[in-house]
Formats: C-alpha cells, sequence, structure tokens
C-alpha cells in the first residue's frame, strides 16, 4: 500500500536576474507503509527541496504529490498542517532540542497540539517513549548535559511520540562519530519496524544509506536507483554520488 507516492516532480525558484535555477528535475518515487528508503546525494544535489516537499513543507512547480492517497495540492494549509503534525516526524542532523528544557519537555512538545486523552497524558507517554531509546534515566537531563548520541536519541523519541506514519531522517548521524552514528541508526530503524512507520533517510553517508531496503541517488535535481553494494565496493565510494 502507497504512503507517499511523487509523480514527475519539479521544483524551480526564480532568481533575482529573472533565470530559473531547476532544482528538481521529474523526480518520481513511491514509499510503501513500512519501508524503508534512503536517498543520497552530495551538498547541493537538492536534497533538502525534496526533504521539505516529502514533508509537505512546500509545494512542487509542476508535478503531483499524493500523500495517503490524497493529492496534496487539494489539501487546504490546515488540512496540510495536520496531516504533517499527525503523521509526519522529523529527525535533524543538529538535534534541535530546545534549549533550557529537559530530555522530557522536548519529547513533551509535540503532544501539546494533541487531544483528549493523548494530550493529558503526555508525560506518561514521554517517559515510556525515552525509556523506550535508552534515555529512561535522563529524563530530567538538559541538552547541553546529553552526549550526542543522547541528543539524537531524544530528537528520535519526540520524533516518534506521536506515533507518525512517515519519519523524515535528515543526516541523522551527521554530527556523531561512526559507533555511535551506527547505534542511532540501528534503533531508528528498529523503532520504525515496530511501529510499521515508513522512513526516508537522506544522507551524504553511502554507509548509512546502505541500511535501508531500497536506495536512490540525487544528483542534480535527478532521482534514480543506486547499486549501495557496488558503490560499497569501490576503493572511493564517493565518485559515484
Amino acid at each position: 500500500m502507497s504512503l507517499l507516492r511523487l509523480d514527475e516532480v519539479t521544483r524551480s525558484v526564480q532568481l533575482p536576474d529573472d533565470e530559473t535555477l531547476e532544482i528538481l528535475k521529474g523526480v518520481t518515487l513511491d514509499v510503501a507503509v513500512g519501508d524503508h528508503v534512503s536517498i543520497v546525494g552530495r551538498s547541493g544535489s537538492g536534497k533538502s527541496t525534496l526533504l521539505n516537499l516529502l514533508g509537505l513543507l512546500d509545494s512542487p512547480t509542476s508535478g503531483s504529490i499524493w500523500f495517503d492517497d490524497r493529492l496534496t495540492s487539494e489539501l487546504s494549509g490546515n488540512a496540510r498542517d495536520r496531516a504533517r503534525g499527525a503523521d509526519i516526524g522529523f529527525i535533524f542532523q543538529q538535534f534541535n532540542l530546545l534549549g533550557g528544557r529537559t530530555a522530557l519537555e522536548n519529547v513533551m512538545t509535540p503532544m501539546l497540539y494533541a487531544s483528549g486523552r493523548q494530550f493529558w497524558r503526555r508525560r506518561q507517554i514521554a517517559t515510556e517513549m525515552l525509556e523506550r531509546v535508552g534515555l529512561g534515566a535522563r529524563l530530567n537531563s538538559m541538552p547541553e548535559k546529553l552526549s550526542g548520541g543522547e541528543q539524537q536519541r531524544a530528537a528520535i523519541a519526540r520524533a516518534l511520540i506521536r506515533r507518525p506514519r512517515l519519519i523524515l531522517a535528515d543526516e541523522p548521524t551527521g554530527a556523531l562519530d561512526i559507533e555511535t552514528g551506527a547505534s542511532v541508526m540501528g534503533l531508528l530503524d528498529d523503532v520504525a519496524e515496530s511501529s510499521g512507520a515508513a522512513l526516508i533517510t537522506i544522507t551524504h553517508d553511502v554507509n548509512v544509506a546502505a541500511l535501508a531496503r531500497r536506495h536512490y541517488r540525487l544528483d542534480s535535481g535527478l532521482l534514480s536507483p543506486i547499486d549501495v553494494a557496488r558503490v560499497l565496493s569501490l576503493s572511493v565510494p564517493e565518485v559515484t554520488l
């Protein structure tokens, strides 16, 4: 069952000199419920623009985006906001935890927009989610007192607390050392799989991309499948990105 589908999506912007900059050029992608897809590409390849489209933060210049069998261009702004808040979780490279708030308070934040039982149980739900990612003993720690791996685990807990159907991970290990990054990616994959969420990892690291089930390369605005096994077999994998 398809959860997210992009059909010949383009994105371009008008430059001050009236020239048109084409960022994405006919991107087609189908992500099923529970799928794990990686998109790898260099800086400037259009990854951030694509992430904004996948997360319903922006609209394409042409082409169609379908989320949960709904054409997103036909949704009102409020409907897009509700879908994004309820069904999409974002995990960023720099963690984006709120300073001056404990790990528990950070993870509780998305629940402030919930209603009914979820809202009143937000502290318990956040506590359980932090325990699930191994931070049960760090509930009252401020972000600056957490290691990089712990901050990323808190960010994962915050992204998953409303049980999103789609998780978008933007360079989720970019600020971590190799060992901690591998641990975080394993955790993210396990949690996504156990909850049935689709996971899209956007990265420049082929080793991180290899952890997904399906692999794509974004190059000069064009998205194409990539043979990760072949890339990893090369002595300098970056040349294929």
